[in-house]
């Protein structure tokens, strides 16, 4: 997930829903099994939940006190609790980060990255691509700090499957860096073709402009730019070749937001509309190549955008991809889900599959919130709402 970010100070009550996937403990209510409607969680026992990163089966949640929680899957340390355990039904304290304020964090695959208020990286999880950073392919239980960037200030990180992106701040010629498995080209490091790194590279491609945010997961890369140019790399979306290097989507759209699933992305621009990238088989909204025919549309880079039909006109405030599903959030407080549906990850009571958006009920009116925002792990969906 990436966004051009306004600071959010209220904190008066905060809501938090999950549903979807749940057979490894990842929706945080103490139950190992699938959930098909909104569950809302108990927060009284955690200090306000500022945002949240959610993997193929783990979440990572960041209070606005600087703290972290992590529940769900453990399998490979990645919930940074110094062991390895088989799932956490409940948030639990990453006590090691405790002497650091966190800032940002980010839940690949079964890996995951935390950065400080200090701009250091610290990284734990399965590491056998590389994609932990630290120069070799070992896994660890305990976020460690990544000494490669030790003398420069991490802005964010973002985790895909098995790889690894990270931003630095005010530097603007060395700005995004690749590590991990890079065999799709999702690294972005080389034209030719790399199996994995294990120390962060450089990626070009970026020296004339300023990125803001980064994105990734499967083996797609994404960065955004501050004038909302869209970067894409790595597995080519639906019919279209893989990308070794970041490549501009052809469109005069500025976005503000870029988030990435399996096979599909979600772009959202600052009037509030949403267009889809990709969206191959379950994601996908309608007949790509019938899309393109009717648009006559000659670049395949920007034959390949589409924009989510059945909003008219509603303004999106935000969104979300899962490895097949999408989620977004409307100006008047709605919550829509479209796309693979076999866990109950769309919220809908039932383990249908979607090809449009459609509304989730969660029990309250949140025409009424401050604010809602949609988090999507592999298979399943969490809401986070302050009023």
């Amino acid at each position: 997930m990436m966004e051009v970010k306004s600071e959010e100070k209220d904190e008066s009550n905060e809501r938090l829903w999950s549903w979807g996937a749940g057979t490894d403990g990842q929706l945080g209510n103490g139950q190992l099994q699938d959930e098909q409607i909104p569950q809302q969680l108990s927060l009284s026992s955690h200090s306000h939940i500022s945002s949240l990163a959610c993997g193929a089966a783990h979440v990572i949640a960041l209070t606005s006190g600087g703290k972290v929680l992590s529940w769900g899957r453990g399998n490979s340390g990645q919930l940074g609790h110094g062991e390895v355990v088989s799932n956490m039904l409940y948030p639990k304290a990453v006590t090691s980060l405790d002497e650091h304020f966190i800032t940002h964090v980010s839940a690949g695959w079964s890996h995951s990255g935390f950065v400080s208020d200090t701009g250091s990286l610290f990284t734990c999880g399965d590491g056998s691509f590389g994609q932990l950073g630290h120069g070799d392919y070992a896994s660890h239980s305990s976020p460690i700090k990544v000494s490669f960037f030790v003398d420069q200030q991490v802005a964010g990180v973002a985790c895909g499957m098995r790889h690894s992106l990270v931003l630095l701040k005010g530097c603007l010629l060395n700005q995004v860096y690749g590590f991990g498995s890079g065999k799709r080209g999702q690294l972005g490091v080389s034209k030719d073709r790399i199996k994995s790194i294990n120390l962060p590279k450089v990626i070009s491609g970026f020296e004339d402009v300023e990125i803001v945010g980064i994105a990734a997961n499967g083996d797609h890369s994404a960065a955004l730019s501050v004038d909302g140019h869209l970067f894409t790399w790595g597995r080519g979306f639906k019919g279209f070749e893989d990308s070794h290097i970041p490549q501009s989507l052809n469109s005069t759209l500025k976005f503000t937001k870029a988030t990435l699933g399996w096979n599909h992305g979600l772009a959202m621009t600052g009037e509030g509309e949403v267009y889809m990238l990709g969206g191959n088989h379950l994601g996908v909204l309608s007949d790509l190549h019938s899309v393109c025919q009717a648009n006559q549309l000659t670049d395949s880079r920007e034959a390949n955008l589409e924009k989510v039909p059945g909003l008219d006109g509603t303004k999106v405030t935000d969104i979300a991809t899962g490895a097949e599903h999408s989620v977004l959030v409307t100006d008047n407080g709605e919550i829509k889900t479209w796309g693979w549906g076999e866990h109950g990850q769309l919220g809908l009571g039932d383990a249908d599959d979607r090809t449009s958006p459609v509304t989730v009920r969660v029990g309250y009116d949140l025409d009424e919130a401050a604010s809602t925002r949609v988090y999507c792990g592999s298979g399943f969906t969490f809401a986070l709402t302050k009023f």
